[in-house]
């Protein structure tokens, strides 16, 4: 094994490059997708909780029975609602926090591991709620949030990068798609606990859904514990004998298995060719290498980096997280539903059936398509609710409509642009600088919710823009974007193990990237004996070369 003399097996053969994998070792790559449960309700429980009577009455002192909000009373500044500026920064909040966690995530997950860095998330995320579920005013409930944000941004990030390294390529796609799907299963969650304790009249009725939160966290974290570390971070620490053991269990193999030496043999064969290309340096040379080369080099660095943090961008640009974050409140201002709540809850469930699809479609047809005619699907829902709301917005049969096309416009989003998005940032940084990449992906996705969610009670709030419906042309607009930006910028990455991705992106555009067959192996560039063997100075460089920067 390396490290002992012995040589890793490798191959020229593309086909080989990666080791069979059993059903046990396909269960351990798809409990990481767990994390998901947690972020997910967290982003959907203060949908409810910002609607809630109790909650109002506690941060604002209005009334509920006060005579200037009954049904069919005048409505004034406001009405029974928190101000636009207390929701804007108790939802924004979280996402800042979760802004500057994702960044400092990647330089931890090169320290301490990946699955170490999202224990640690875990522990974070669980101080900030229990501050939460102790809150009795605005401060500490904004504190709890902000904190547990950094939590969240700790596992958002590596969560991503850990599920890319370890999953089999064949089915890569669908097991990170797997986190889009827990997400939207603790949104359902989040959504059935609000709409279970809307109308008690104790800080239950907000308490409850915060401190359930906990124990999704002490799930993830204690399942954490008994799976194995990324093979590729113990490759970038040059320990091989421990990247062989935890290959071995990730693929259900013996560690010196001839399938895992040989899929070994190509991670390695890829980090040396890597170390080449972007010299290693100190910590701040190793973050410069996220911005090295030119925009218009398709295998730049800075290219794969504006990639990466671009398309979180634009998966916020969808405007989903409107429905998510503010729903209930926006149904609730369009004045012709009875429960908004039920409507809230309807909506997510759309998004939980939904995702599954993706499953399927993402290894079938590829990223590429669905990041397209999902954007395509989107703008034409969005558009048709913004004119159906301007147009004759106080007809209730109207908002049936509108409720109608938001639902179907939530599904164009669920099967495409949200599994979609995460899985591509896991698969376009070389090693290197993968977990700097990814980290920089989702703290943009978190700075682009963090801004969303601030501006928007502004945009829709009766007490400021009041815009109603026609927030949805905002959005239909920005969908145009994301249709344009998918067709000319995505490339296409099914059935490619994460070194192939390397060279693929080297070698094409975006556009040609679907026709790119992988026609050599790492191993056989960077040498092999006539054992068929890895080339002994390329292992005793990489392991020699083991950094944390």
């Amino acid at each position: 094994m390396p490290g002992g003399g012995v040589g890793l097996v490798a191959t020229a053969d593309t086909a080989r490059i990666e080791a069979p994998v059993t059903l046990k070792a396909y269960l351990m790559c798809a409990f990481a997708a767990f994390g998901g449960i947690f972020f997910g309700y967290d982003s959907g429980y203060i949908n409810g909780v910002l609607a809630m009577p109790y909650f109002i009455n506690l941060y604002t002192g209005l009334d509920g029975d006060d005579p200037r909000f009954a049904e069919g009373a005048e409505p004034g500044p406001g009405g029974f609602s928190l101000p636009s500026w207390q929701k804007s920064l108790i939802v924004s909040i979280l996402s800042a926090g979760t802004f500057f966690g994702a960044l400092m995530a990647g330089d931890i997950a090169d320290f301490v591991g990946r699955r170490t860095t999202i224990i640690i998330g875990c522990i974070v995320f669980n101080v900030g709620v229990v501050l939460q579920t102790a809150s009795t005013g605005y401060g500490l409930m904004v504190a709890g949030r902000l904190i547990a944000g950094f939590g969240i941004g700790f596992v958002s990030a590596i969560i991503i990068l850990y599920m890319s390294e370890i999953a089999p390529k064949k089915v890569r796609g669908a097991i990170v798609s797997g986190y889009q799907f827990c997400i939207t299963i603790g949104l359902l969650l989040a959504s059935c606990v609000d709409y279970g304790t809307q109308n008690y009249t104790n800080s239950g009725s907000y308490r409850i859904p915060v401190a359930l939160q906990m124990l999704w966290a002490i799930i993830l974290a204690v399942g954490l514990f008994f799976l194995p570390e990324s093979p590729r971070y113990f490759v970038k620490r040059g320990k091989l004998d421990r990247a062989a053991h935890v290959l071995g269990r990730l693929r259900g193999q013996p560690g010196d298995s001839e399938f895992i030496q040989t899929e070994l043999a190509e991670i390695v064969a890829n980090h040396e060719y890597e170390l080449q290309v972007i010299p290693q340096g100190n910590y701040f040379a190793s973050w410069a290498n996220c911005f090295t080369g030119s925009i218009w080099e398709q295998k730049s660095n800075l290219r794969r980096t504006i990639l990466g943090t671009s398309l979180q961008m634009m998966q916020q640009w969808t405007g989903i997280n409107f429905i998510f974050y503010f729903g209930t409140t926006f149904f609730q201002q369009l004045g012709t539903i009875d429960n908004p709540f039920l409507i809230g809850l309807i909506t997510t469930l759309v998004n939980v059936c939904s995702t599954p699809i993706s499953f399927w479609t993402i290894e079938r047809f590829g990223r590429r398509p669905l990041l397209i005619y999902g954007a395509l699907g989107m703008l034409v829902c969005e558009f048709i609710v913004a004119i159906a709301g301007t147009a004759d917005g106080s007809n209730p049969n109207t908002v049936k409509a509108e409720i109608s096309f938001i639902c179907i416009y939530i599904f164009f989003f669920a099967s495409t642009w949200g599994p979609g998005a995460w899985v591509v940032i896991g698969e376009i940084y070389p090693l290197p600088i993968r977990s700097r990449g990814v980290a920089l992906s989702t703290a943009s996705n978190w700075l682009w919710n963090c801004i969303i969610a601030v501006i928007t009670p502004y945009m829709v709030g009766t007490d400021e823009g009041n815009l109603g419906a026609k927030v949805f042309f905002v959005w239909g607009a920005l969908c145009c974007g994301c249709f344009v930006y998918a067709y000319f910028l995505i490339p296409e990455t099914k059935g490619l193990s994460l070194e192939q991705v390397d060279r693929m992106m080297e070698e094409t555009n975006a556009r040609n990237s679907s026709k790119w067959v992988p026609h050599t192996t790492f191993a056989s560039q960077m040498g092999l004996t006539d054992k068929g063997t890895l080339a002994p100075e390329v292992v005793e460089n990489v392991e020699r070369k083991g950094s944390v920067v």
